[in-house]
């Protein structure tokens, strides 16, 4: 359990720097400019770095399906319900799709380690990747519509670099490619450096968040989608499945993350919200430090 707080302690120290960059240097923290250089450039590093980790198999691609059956799923069983409940054309983007993009790379690729050991890395790697390309299409497209039509919101899915990454790395993983331990070094340093920047990010919105403008309604539907609605489909798909326990764990466990920074990214670059976006983060990173302990409990019965 130490090792498990230490590990999200460890995470969250780099959103308190953003936190306090922004309070110091106030408008100097120019946080659109970070978010153009994290999703056009260090995320292109931390795609391509994780889909050379280990040759693509048949294991490894039923793991990730089955993640993003669970949110498709998911997305359908809502979606009726949210052109009810949210008017608002920003608010319902956020509504749709803020929930289902779970932070499995900052932090559940860490926490797999301290959960099952450095034999979830392959799996929680490649969980990343599909949430990654479901980021990267569905939530783009639902991010963007909040003040773009449809034609183009796929535009802005097609001008992504990232998505041309992901395809290149995959590409290169089945021809084989291993890359040299300098390519290797160059990958993991951006790669890195991605993840930071994006906790960076995270902390200068959150200066600016003021809980007194919550949206009760907004918060209630996304945490109830997040730790409610999106557990009770995960068990009962992953305990049907005849897939090994560790690797049922580790489904799970990514399933469970709490919502991820590049909602914020996101929200920011297509100016959808991004303030009431970074207060759903926060507050469901916070629910996190005590969920994962009813987590923990309920996946040696999966």
């Amino acid at each position: 359990m130490t090792s498990i707080l230490f590990s999200i302690l460890g995470i969250y120290i780099f959103i308190l720097v953003g936190y306090v960059a922004k309070r110091q240097f106030k408008t100097q923290m120019d946080e659109r400019t970070i978010t153009l250089l994290s999703v056009y450039f260090l995320q292109v590093f931390l795609t391509i770095w994780g889909l050379l980790k280990r040759p693509i198999d048949t294991t490894l691609v039923m793991t990730p399906l089955i993640y993003l059956s669970v949110t498709l799923l998911a997305l359908g069983l809502m979606f009726p319900l949210i052109k009810r409940l949210f008017s608002d054309p920003k608010e319902r983007s956020i509504a749709t799709v803020a929930a289902l993009i779970g932070n499995t790379g900052n932090l559940g690729i860490p926490l797999g380690i301290a959960l099952f050991g450095e034999a979830s890395i392959a799996y929680t790697t490649v969980i990343n990747l599909a949430n990654v390309f479901f980021v990267y299409t569905v939530g783009v497209y639902f991010y963007s519509r909040g003040s773009f039509s449809v034609k183009n919101s796929l535009l802005n899915i097609v001008k992504l670099p990232v998505i041309w990454a992901a395809i290149f790395a995959i590409g290169l993983n089945l021809m084989g490619y291993v890359p040299s331990a300098g390519v290797e070094k160059t990958l993991m340093m951006g790669a890195y450096a991605s993840m930071t920047i994006q906790l960076i990010l995270f902390g200068i919105y959150l200066y600016d968040v003021k809980i007194k403008e919550l949206s009760l309604r907004l918060t209630s539907w996304t945490i109830g989608v997040k730790f409610l609605l999106l557990p009770a489909i995960a068990f009962v798909i992953i305990s049907m499945s005849t897939l090994p326990t560790l690797v049922k764990g580790i489904l799970f466990m990514e399933l469970m993350m709490p919502l991820a920074v590049s909602n914020v990214n996101l929200a920011a670059l297509y100016e959808c919200r991004p303030k009431d976006v970074t207060t759903q983060v926060f507050i469901s990173s916070l629910l996190f430090l005590g969920i994962i302990f009813v987590m923990i409990k309920i996946i040696p019965y999966l």
